[in-house]
């Protein structure tokens, strides 16, 4: 026996002898506490028992004198003391079941993880956990598919590895439930579109949000969606256009945006003599390799033909050689093919493809960065480039028929020999053939007066122009003849009752006689003529008139004149220019003659484009307009001023202003000036030297077809000296910019007289001179 436990049996045999002695609830309190001794010092309970029972028998613990039954009070201490050890005893039993009870709710766990794991991996869509950081801790095998970035590589914070910088903002993964389409970029540098679906979660043991949700490629669809809208904006882009320039300048900028190319390149060749025309759309916010750097425009137009386009010298300079190499090769492919460049790589720096099947034209699109071109890239390319090729084979035909009716309006015209102080315009109200109804014929006659005719034939179009042809042939010929005005019209209504549409026909023809300064006209039912004199209204010429061609039966037809004074403007005119819809063309008159009015002192020319500006609607004539602008030679300049170097300007301002009431062309206008102001010069400097100051005097005179500058002194003439130096070529200079000089020195003062011939200008009437 362990001296533990004998000390065990001595205390409780104390206790015991007490309690059977006077039992109370102190002893039975020492009774519990020896129980939980007992407890601790690893006496059991079966120890206990026998000692207890044993104490009885050796003690002959009976019954009391008193009559009191001890073994009663003897099994309450013997309870007691066994209170503790079964409250120990059940706390083991609690504890082991509350044991087993979490062994098998661990057991059960584990196998619902491996389940949840089996599950996840699984499934066919990307599957990812986000804690509230934003930081990726949870990734599928097929979520590593999709972008490349797998479980491995767990976690991911942000910025995400996939995230593309440059396109337009989307959520990151896991910063807010939603669903949207989000661009990536994949480990493999392919761009790929993901449908992302995200759910918020509370951790219930920490409060912790979470985001879970899953990933799935829509790459073919976005691309399918992406094609069909890029070819429809492409095709509405260049729907509306109707010439190869106009195709180009549209379609480039749309394909290269289309397809995320730095630069799109067009290289045409028109012939087999010249170098390309390179047709150039690029991102202003790069240079392209082999491009010239200082292009800055979004489309350009380069190659010969025009003296504003860079020649084809210049064309070979603004690509290098390689890329003019890929793009000869592939306008010499077979239509409808494509290929990168360059060849046998992943990463492609753009790719070239023959534009049309004609073999003149290639295109180049070139990406900022080389990138891997997908199937889907394919066949977005093909489909944008079969649409433009379509468009520029479409412009092509437009190009063709617009030249072939060019060449028939030009040929029914013909071309004209405008007398100084004409302009004349023509807008056809079908602008893609230019061709129509409406004309006009300007003609010298031999006694130097001046032959007009603007008319107007129902319709538009080729029928129209078909009916024009014909009786401008015949209004010519009966000016050349000698027919006045009404006589003209008279027998017009003749030749237009004969011709098939020629019925309502409105003419308006006036002879000009610049000399006396007068307009003989006659009206068959045509907008009325407008004569501006300077500093006054313009006011309408409504003698003359009568119905239009071929509609009456008329004895004889109206006739009536005009004085136009010096410096008046005459404008003849078709009812295009001033019929609008919704607008009274009372006011429209009252327009054109306050137009005129403004702009009564500037040349001819400019005076129609100023009129055409101010009248045009805002959608375009939707008529035919035909316009003849005559500008009445003004009265003769006359200044005489003091020979003083001061009043050269004065001079100049003057003289520059009558010039340009006379038409005088702009650059005829300078050389005149600078010659007058030589002969200015000469005499202020020269005539009154070491004399009393004299006076200078300037007159100008405009003739029909001449113009003189006279420049007159009272003073000295002063020869040449033999040797004049740097100075005395002032004659000299006078004589080079004028037809003929004469000095005339012979009296009093010295007169400088020089003249111009104001040359006629050819023009084709098919348009505006």
């Amino acid at each position: 026996m362990s001296a533990v436990l004998a000390a065990f049996r001595e205390a409780y045999a104390a206790a015991l002898r007490l309690h059977l002695r006077a039992p109370d609830q102190n002893t039975l309190a020492e009774g519990y506490e020896l129980g939980r001794r007992a407890l601790v010092e690893g006496v059991s309970i079966l120890d206990l028992t026998e000692h207890h029972y044993r104490l009885l028998e050796q003690e002959g613990l009976g019954p009391a004198p008193d009559g009191t039954d001890r073994g009663e009070a003897a099994l309450e201490f013997l309870l007691q003391t066994m209170a503790a050890l079964d409250v120990a005893t059940r706390g083991f039993l609690d504890g082991t079941r509350r044991y087993e009870q979490q062994r098998s709710r661990a057991d059960d766990l584990a196998g619902r993880d491996a389940f949840r794991t089996a599950l996840v991996e699984s499934l066919q869509d990307g599957f990812f956990v986000v804690d509230a950081e934003g930081t990726l801790i949870e990734v599928n095998s097929a979520f590593g598919a999709l972008t490349g970035y797998g479980p491995d590589g767990i976690p991911y914070p942000l910025p995400h590895p996939w995230t593309v910088p440059e396109s337009p903002r989307y959520p990151d993964l896991g910063t807010e439930a939603a669903r949207f389409v989000m661009p990536i970029r994949h480990r493999d540098g392919r761009q790929l579109w993901l449908a992302v679906s995200t759910s918020s979660l509370v951790k219930p043991e920490n409060g912790e949000r979470v985001f879970v949700g899953t990933l799935r490629d829509v790459t073919a669809e976005h691309d399918a969606q992406a094609r069909d809208q890029a070819v429809s904006r492409l095709a509405t882009a260049v729907g509306a256009a109707t010439s190869v320039v106009e195709v180009l300048t549209v379609g480039l900028e749309e394909l290269r945006r289309a397809v995320g190319a730095e630069a799109a390149v067009v290289s045409v060749w028109p012939n087999h003599h010249t170098g390309p025309e390179l047709y150039v759309s690029e991102d202003n916010q790069y240079t392209a390799a082999g491009l010239a750097p200082h292009i800055t425009q979004p489309i350009r137009r380069r190659g010969s033909g025009d003296a504003d386009l860079i020649g084809g010298a210049e064309s070979r300079r603004v690509l290098d050689a390689r890329a003019r190499a890929l793009l000869d090769r592939a306008r010499l492919q077979p239509g409808r093919s494509m290929f990168a460049i360059p060849e046998g790589v992943s990463s492609s720096e753009g790719i070239v493809a023959p534009l049309g099947e004609s073999g003149d034209s290639a295109l180049w699109l070139r990406f900022s960065a080389p990138r891997v071109i997908t199937s889907g890239d394919w066949a977005l390319f093909s489909l944008l480039i079969g649409h433009l090729s379509l468009a520029v084979q479409r412009a092509r035909n437009f190009d063709q028929a617009r030249s072939t009716s060019l060449t028939l309006q030009r040929a029914m015209l013909g071309p004209i020999e405008l007398p100084p102080r004409f302009s004349v315009h023509y807008e056809p109200a079908l602008p893609p053939l230019e061709i129509g109804g409406d004309w006009y014929d300007v003609v010298r006659l031999e006694d130097g007066a001046i032959g007009v005719v603007v008319g107007d034939c129902v319709g538009r179009g080729l029928s129209a122009a078909v009916v024009m042809g014909q009786l401008r042939t015949a209004a010519r010929a009966l000016l050349l003849r000698g027919a006045g005005p009404a006589q003209l019209l008279a027998e017009l209504d003749t030749v237009a009752a004969r011709i098939p549409g020629a019925m309502c026909t409105t003419v308006c023809a006036a002879i000009l006689d610049p000399v006396r300064g007068l307009v003989r006209y006659s009206n068959a039912g045509h907008m009325p003529p407008v004569l501006a004199e300077p500093g006054k209204q313009g006011r309408l010429l409504e003698g003359g008139r009568a119905f239009p061609l071929a509609t009456f039966d008329i004895p004889r037809r109206p006739e009536a004149t005009t004085a136009m004074a010096p410096g008046a403007t005459l404008v003849l005119f078709t009812d295009g220019l001033v019929e609008q819809r919704g607008v009274d063309i009372d006011d429209r008159f009252v327009e054109l003659a306050d137009e005129l009015s403004r702009v009564a002192v500037q040349l001819p020319r400019e005076v129609a484009d100023s009129v055409l500006s101010r009248l045009r609607p805002t959608g375009g004539y939707d008529d035919d307009v035909a316009m003849v602008v005559y500008r009445q030679p003004p009265k003769p300049l006359r200044l005489d001023v003091p020979a003083d170097a001061r009043e050269l300007s004065q001079l100049r301002r003057a003289l520059r202003t009558w010039l340009t009431a006379a038409a005088v062309p702009h650059d005829l206008a300078v050389d005149l000036v600078s010659a007058a102001n030589e002969a200015c010069s000469n005499s202020i400097e020269h005539a009154y030297l070491g004399g009393e100051p004299g006076r200078v005097r300037l007159s100008a005179d405009c003739g029909v077809d001449t113009l003189t500058i006279e420049v007159s002194d009272t003073g000295v003439w002063r020869p040449l000296p033999a040797d004049p130096g740097n100075r005395g070529r002032g004659i000299a200079m006078m004589r080079a910019l004028t037809d003929q000089l004469d000095i005339d020195h012979s009296g009093p003062g010295t007169l400088v007289r020089m003249s111009v011939r104001l040359v006629a200008a050819s023009f084709s009437a098919a348009g505006r001179m």
